[in-house]
């Protein structure tokens, strides 16, 4: 008989954060009107933590034996780098798979190095527990001592060529498709693309494929580029599906584990100097 895991679901009620404007009619007069508008940073949480709701209702089977959601323990950290830094329209989208067990999963931010946010992005703040802990991979939010390569890498190279992370966000976002993560019982990461098909995967593909397709019309990206073949796919499928403007492209992923990886850094600044959007990063 499998064993089942399930995410802990957030009670507490969303914060939409709005706030109620008047519209100017023709003869500008003045009125009233019911139509409640948030603001970009505001929408997106709200998407992300209807998503985070929606995958905490799927069950999953082995090998799954515990998962976590950043977006429901840390929250707090996620929201402040989706305020900073995504306030407006973005030209390009990069778009990761899910969170690491040393990055996102520990800050809440996406590809997250504990140095990276801390000192480059200019966040920090208490982070929570997931509601099943893996012993060897527990959440100490900024006080983890262990650094996500990935994150290092990803963050290091646009830190090099922005210089500032104002710089980065003027027309760029980093995103995660899906933003809970999966462990075995002996904490060995899961990724979406190792999880077999069925009806769970299908759901997180459902729900994680709506908010993408959301997420892209919201910030209207132009260009999105997957961080490695797994993202590259799920987004290529959405701009298909959902009748989207946008292009689909794909750097390298920069784990360690990935096979030919060394010198990521030039190959993925070669790359981006390939789609010509090097520019946007350098002076």
């Amino acid at each position: 008989m499998s064993r089942k895991t399930r995410t802990r679901r957030d009670s507490e009620p969303l914060d939409r954060n709005t706030k109620r404007i008047k519209l100017s009619q023709a003869n500008e007069k003045e009125v009233e009107d019911d139509v409640v508008l948030t603001d970009i940073s505001e929408q997106l949480l709200l998407m992300e933590r209807n998503l985070a709701t929606e995958l905490g209702k799927i069950t999953f089977r082995q090998p799954v034996e515990y998962v976590y959601s950043p977006l429901e323990y840390a929250f707090d950290t996620h929201a402040m780098y989706v305020r900073k830094y995504c306030s407006t329209a973005k030209k390009i989208l990069f778009l990761g798979m899910n969170p690491g067990p040393w990055g996102m999963s520990q800050t809440g931010v996406p590809f997250g190095e504990i140095s990276m946010v801390r000192d480059w992005l200019k966040i920090s703040g208490p982070v929570g527990k997931p509601a099943k802990e893996q012993p060897d991979r527990k959440v100490t939010g900024f006080q983890c001592t262990r650094s996500e390569v990935s994150g290092k890498r990803l963050w290091g190279l646009f830190r090099e060529l922005c210089g500032n992370s104002e710089k980065f966000f003027k027309q760029a976002y980093i995103h995660n498709y899906c933003p809970i993560a999966w462990m075995d019982n002996k904490g060995r990461n899961i990724t979406p693309a190792e999880i077999k098909a069925g009806t769970e995967i299908e759901k997180v593909h459902s729900a994680c494929d709506k908010v993408l397709a959301d997420t892209i019309r919201l910030l209207k990206v132009e260009t999105v580029i997957g961080i490695g073949i797994y993202a590259e796919k799920r987004a290529k499928l959405v701009v298909q599906s959902s009748k989207l403007v946008a292009k689909v492209l794909c750097l390298p992923h920069p784990s360690p584990r990935a096979a030919n990886n060394k010198n990521w850094s030039e190959k993925a600044t070669k790359k981006l100097s390939e789609f010509g959007l090097l520019k946007c990063f350098t002076n």
